[in-house]
């Protein structure tokens, strides 16, 4: 994603008002209530933040602070879109609470990391940890009907890492799918970079000598639509990966509300321990005098220079 430019105007923000309203809209909006970090389940959370570290995107120590609090709400969160420059993804670290760690991916495609950040006080990081690639001999067998386009591999390598809570070992496969453009030629290859990855997961798990047999794939995919004939939803799931509704059914872009941002997991192993999922819309609780005060483009790109234009989805499973 290229960087959003600065909005063309002055707004300042208390965090603390705004981390109160974000709060509110959790605990009390219909559909919007995540659920807190307990023993016995595992809260997973993924959020694309907007070019994090781009020099031409700069966040204030507030929006630092925002962001901070949201990722505060989840055992662990998959982020994507970190850039190679980490100094902002620090700055995330440096204002969680003790405990909190981080692992995450060198760049690749759009100079991209891909990243975790997880509460060390909740959850164990254990020894797998790599990105997920194709080998060039097995790029043949990537392939869909009435796409004639030859994969060539991931633009950003989905990162692998395992982690423990309460003894529940899951494998979490961080996602940032190609999107390129409209054009039908990038809409094959994000398909088939899809395929791929299911493809891929399918096959850990029929070779029996997987890590876990808890593999939950989750980023952002770029899908459009989360039904079945929607090109890229078709392509994830043909090989078994289910794709649970989203219970707020928000869509997770805050200009488009496109389905980009997406979960997945087999119905045996983590497909038995899922309690729920959801999309946090933050955009409906920040900067209420901003709203009030501004157009909704102003406010939206705003929001997307100093946040981000993805929301946060999450999922909960039951570890014990």
């Amino acid at each position: 994603m290229p960087p959003f430019p600065a909005p063309n105007f002055n707004f300042s923000y208390t965090p603390a008002t705004e981390i109160t309203a974000l709060r509110q809209w959790r605990d009390t909006k219909p559909g919007r209530a995540i659920p807190a970090k307990t023993a016995g389940r595992l809260l997973l959370g993924s959020w694309n933040i907007a070019n994090l570290g781009d020099a031409e995107q700069k966040r204030d120590d507030a929006d630092i602070e925002l962001m901070a609090e949201i990722v505060s709400w989840f055992d662990l969160v998959a982020v994507q879109e970190v850039k190679e420059d980490l100094t902002d993804f620090n700055r995330i670290l440096d204002e969680l609470p003790a405990g909190y760690d981080a692992i995450f991916s060198d760049q690749a495609g759009n100079d991209e990391r891909m990243a975790y950040i997880f509460d060390g006080n909740t959850v164990d990081l254990l020894r797998l940890a790599g990105e997920v690639a194709v080998p060039p001999a097995s790029h043949r067998y990537v392939k869909l009907p009435g796409i004639e386009q030859k994969f060539r591999g991931f633009d950003r390598n989905p990162y692998a890492v395992a982690f423990d809570k309460d003894g529940f070992v899951v494998t979490v496969v961080n996602a940032h799918l190609y999107f390129g453009s409209g054009s039908k030629q990038s809409v094959n290859r994000r398909a088939l970079e899809t395929y791929g990855l299911g493809r891929w997961a399918d096959l850990r798990r029929k070779r029996g000598r997987a890590y876990s047999d808890n593999v939950v794939v989750i980023g952002d995919l770029n899908m459009p639509k989360a039904e079945i004939g929607d090109e890229i939803f078709d392509a994830l799931t043909k090989r078994g990966l289910h794709i649970p509704p989203h219970q707020s059914r928000l869509g997770t872009t805050i200009t488009e509300g496109k389905h980009y941002d997406q979960l997945a997991f087999f119905p045996g192993g983590a497909g038995q321990a899922y309690q729920a999922d959801g999309v946090f819309d933050f955009d409906g609780a920040l900067f209420s005098n901003l709203w009030n005060s501004h157009t909704p483009k102003e406010f939206e790109a705003f929001m997307r220079y100093h946040i981000s234009d993805h929301r946060p989805i999450w999922v909960q499973f039951r570890t014990s």
